[in-house]
């Protein structure tokens, strides 16, 4: 990730800056360019500097991973705007931004009408010292006991409330979306409600 030196004792404190004919203040999450990089790196403001006679403005920034960058990769259930935050912090030239960009909570984003180029999800926090991930453990869903993956379309047991991947049933999207009334198969084996509370 893009780094520069740790700040200078000769410093001003910013509240605010203009960049790209934009206002950038701390807590707005940016995405950053890395040099030879496929993709920008994405962060979050936490301070501003402007740096000796020449006032070079320097930005900390608190790191987002993406589920590659992190111990064990992408998983079958990470989405594809998901993010890790973290409490790895460094000083960047404020010139290597490329924009704002937005990391939603979860519920935020399964209730955005419209996702963008720029919008994210994060859910779990990744401390890259320790490779740990919190929270550690996380509802699963399914006959495959995965966690939610809000870019894979599910449905729900009307009687036990348990959601459920269509292929993971022997079922296809479109017969699911078809469906006004969906009974999983231990429901219609064994009526009674069987609904699970499980975590990964």
């Amino acid at each position: 990730m893009p780094a520069v030196p740790a700040v200078m004792s000769k410093s001003k404190k910013l509240s605010e800056f203009l960049h790209k004919d934009e206002r950038y203040k701390a807590g707005d999450c940016i995405l950053v360019r890395g040099e030879g990089e496929k993709q920008p790196f994405v962060g979050r403001i936490k301070d501003i500097r402007a740096m000796g006679k020449g006032g070079q403005i320097q930005v900390q920034v608190a790191w987002f991973y993406r589920p590659e960058e992190a111990m064990g990769g992408r998983k079958a259930f990470h989405g594809q705007k998901e993010l890790f935050k973290s409490e790895h912090c460094d000083w960047c030239f404020a010139s290597t931004i490329e924009s704002k960009c937005r990391v939603h909570s979860l519920q935020a984003y399964q209730a955005l009408p419209n996702v963008g180029t720029n919008d994210f999800f994060a859910r779990f926090t990744y401390r890259p010292a320790t490779l740990e991930f919190r929270p550690d453990r996380v509802p699963v869903y399914c006959v495959c006991e995965l966690p939610y993956n809000p870019d894979a379309f599910m449905i729900m047991c009307s009687k036990c409330e348990e959601w459920y991947h269509p292929k993971c049933i022997n079922l296809t999207k479109a017969q699911c979306e078809k469906m006004s009334n969906f009974e999983c198969p231990e429901c219609k084996a064994a009526p009674t409600s069987h609904k699970r509370q499980r975590t990964e």
